[in-house]
């Protein structure tokens, strides 16, 4: 009980950790420890930098023969900047990122060292894949795996290591990683998106996706996260009676960022501009102790490497300011919890956005084609979105009054909405037609300039919403990897792409003009997908159930909504566009099911042990004080009815804690002996997971009577309003 009051004690001595102020500008230090163009130029010869620049940016495969020559120079540009080791950095199943560090020195066979470094180390290793979820793909005894150079994604310095950027796939070749699964699926929307562009543009050699995300977390203090080893353990609180402010007030958004928060963010943003990660904005969220930070747009490829780099940095930054980040999707009850909003765009080699309204009939109507392949896409595919976003983490903060339902919809807005009407009523494409936007203005306050008004609101509740010019796919997890989200999005629509351009095709072979063949098809589309499309308050019951009768994907069981990986349509999906073999497919569920157990069986686990030897303990040290008090007051002819009742109330809280917990490891005992993936995560989901709600009740019931003094855990009161 002492230790608590020291932690809060060291949290309350904190101070902001001085950052001193860079030397230079921004401009000046992006990207120096990024092997990117300027340091291309410097290091590499003129003919191997322009094909690793085509190699990069158009996508040309880069000759072998050039790799010695693109690692020569890249190692010494990394040993000018002070690296002493390389890795090659993949992505594995597990949700983070790998690395194992090789040192530069190699002997020389004479009693020195020398600095080597050649192109097949560069483009290809074998790490031990042994251990990495694969789903079955491979035994234990089976360690081979390899990973190969993505020059797509240009290689970093971290600390003292060269970071080569790599995709990982197992010996017999299936992809262990979430790379090799994203490229595959941007290279498929490239392709379905380049032909249809063509209709409107025979220049356009290229679309290309873009990824901007958003990442929200929380800060707690280090000494405060240490003695609490639910937060240690499973990245949230498994039991804690809210706070008596929270966000009622809503004051903490938007609002002036605390001094020991702003020292780590200018050194998260020191530190990940180094990097080239963008980062653009930061601000408070609306939970107390919860931010956001977010870059600029970026190639989706690029921009999911980033945002696993930034998850990475923010917990080593974090740590040196005294703080943890807490990226779990739901670590608090009773106040938001965290997402990751990822807004995607497709555009074109010519500086066209696909998703932006047009000036012309013609920009309109190939910005319709695109909106309206989204919105069929969506609803073709709408519980594998939701699969795609689902987790054992994630499944907290879905439908939870704070993030999207956990249904799958497009929100388009007032005007959109209205044109599309028109359009399926029309006989004609007289109904493509955007007002000129808006202009607000704000009366009695001239001072004020006019606000152009968007041809959309925003619609928070929505896990899908048309926000101007991107679609923001609002339910993906702060602790996600964008990847997932991106590779089934992707593949939707490369596929949707593929089927509209054969469907037009075949109208123009009939003798149907090009523009009339495109709109019927886009009439036809609008028709067959307006049950994805919902404007309104996606918090609502009405809403679950309307969803329901429109057939929409409203399962909320974790491993019951992994098999839409595993749809006759998903597989062909994803076979037909060239992502996933129907073998990596059911790797990947299974690594899904695996996974799932494994996070609700260490939160029983954890909730068990917390309980049994931190709460029983101080709740019966308690009934001692008060039955000895009782027994004193009764000697002095003192009635202490409440002192009794008290008792009662902690003694029935007790014997239930006790006997919930023992259900609970004997459900557990039960489901381990399960050897199916799937049918071990439905019984740990179904008959595991619904104790911890029940224990947490009485054991928060608890935290409001029993002496502050004793309580063991910091409250919520103290990790979530330390400055």
């Amino acid at each position: 009980m002492l230790l608590r009051f020291k932690m809060v004690e060291a949290a309350l001595n904190h101070r902001a950790v001085e950052v001193k102020a860079p030397a230079s500008r921004p401009s000046e230090y992006f990207g120096e420890k990024v092997f990117g163009r300027t340091a291309m130029r410097r290091y590499l010869d003129k003919q191997t930098y322009e094909a690793l620049l085509n190699t990069m940016e158009k996508g040309t495969p880069l000759q072998l023969e050039l790799a010695d020559s693109v690692a020569a120079g890249m190692r010494q540009w990394a040993l000018d900047n002070g690296a002493d080791h390389y890795t090659h950095w993949f992505q594995p199943l597990t949700g983070g990122t790998a690395e194992k560090h090789d040192s530069f020195s190699d002997p020389d066979g004479k009693g020195a060292v020398l600095e080597t470094f050649t192109g097949k180390v560069l483009a290809q290793q074998e790490p031990d894949a042994s251990s990495f979820p694969n789903g079955g793909i491979r035994n234990t005894f089976e360690a081979r795996g390899y990973s190969a150079w993505d020059p797509t994604s240009p290689a970093f310095i971290v600390d003292t290591t060269l970071c080569i950027p790599t995709v990982f796939i197992a010996y017999t070749g299936e992809a262990l990683d979430y790379k090799v699964p994203l490229l595959r699926a941007i290279a498929a929307v490239d392709k379905a998106a380049t032909e249809v562009c063509r209709y409107f543009d025979k220049n356009v050699e290229h679309v290309n996706t873009y990824l901007g995300w958003e990442q929200e977390f929380f800060l707690v203090d280090e000494s405060l996260w240490a003695a609490r080893p639910d937060l240690v353990l499973t990245g949230r609180t498994l039991m804690g009676h809210e706070s008596a402010k929270n966000q009622q007030l809503e004051d903490h958004y938007f609002g002036a960022i605390p001094s020991r928060v702003i020292s780590f963010m200018k050194d998260l943003e020191y530190e990940s501009l180094k990097l080239g990660i963008p980062l653009k904005t930061r601000h408070n969220e609306v939970a107390p102790n919860q931010f956001e930070v977010a870059p600029v747009y970026e190639e989706a490829n690029l921009a999911n490497d980033h945002n696993q780099l930034l998850m990475t940095v923010m917990d080593k930054i974090s740590r040196r300011h005294h703080f943890r980040v807490l990226l779990h999707e739901k670590p608090f009850k009773g106040i938001n919890g965290s997402g990751k909003h990822n807004n995607w765009s497709l555009g074109t080699d010519t500086g066209v956005n696909l998703f932006g309204p047009g000036k012309t009939p013609a920009e309109n109507l190939q910005f319709i084609t695109f909106l309206v392949n989204v919105m069929a896409a969506v609803y073709r595919h709408n519980g594998l979105l939701k699969a795609a976003i689902m987790s054992a983490t994630n499944a907290h903060r879905l439908g939870a009054n704070e993030a999207p339902p956990a249904i799958i919809s497009t929100f388009l807005g007032s005007q959109i909405s209205s044109v599309l009407d028109k359009l399926e009523k029309s006989k004609s494409d007289d109904a493509i037609r955007f007002d000129a936007r808006s202009v607000l203005k704000m009366s009695g306050v001239t001072q004020i300039p006019s606000i152009l008004l968007d041809n959309t609101d925003r619609n928070r509740t929505s896990p899908f919403a048309f926000t101007g010019n991107r679609f923001e796919f609002r339910a993906v997890g702060s602790s996600d990897n964008c990847a997932e989200a991106m590779i089934c999005l992707c593949s939707a629509m490369a596929e949707q792409l593929t089927l509209f351009k054969a469907d037009v095709d075949a109208k123009i072979e009939r003798g149907v003009k090009k523009e009339k063949a495109i709109y019927e098809t886009i009439k036809q589309l609008i028709k067959q997908c307006k049950v994805i499309h919902f404007d309104g308050n996606g918090y609502s019951d009405e809403w679950k159930a309307e969803a329901a009768r429109r057939g929409l994907d409203c399962e909320t069981s974790a491993p019951l909504i992994f098999d839409r990986y595993l749809t006759p349509d998903s597989l062909k999906m994803f076979g037909d566009m060239g992502i996933y073999t129907k073998v990596e497919l059911e790797a990947r569920t299974e690594v899904k099911w695996e996974t799932y157990t494994k996070k609700i069986q260490i939160e029983a686990r954890v909730l068990g042990d917390i309980t049994m030897n931190h709460i029983i303990p101080v709740a019966s040290k308690y009934e001692a004080v008060l039955l000895d008090k009782a027994y004193k007051m009764k000697e002095l002819g003192i009635k202490s009815t409440s002192d009794i009742e008290l008792i009662k109330d902690i003694q029935e809280h007790t014997a239930t804690i006790q006997r919930l917990v023992h259900e609970m490891v004997e459900a557990r005992k039960v489901a381990n002996r399960i050897e199916d993936q799937r049918q071990k995560a439905i019984v740990y989901h179904d008959t595991v997971a619904v104790y911890f709600d029940q224990i947490r009740y009485h054991i928060d019931k608890m935290e409001e009577v029993i002496d502050d003094q004793l309580w063991p855990l910091p409250k919520y009161r103290e990790l979530l309003f330390i400055r």
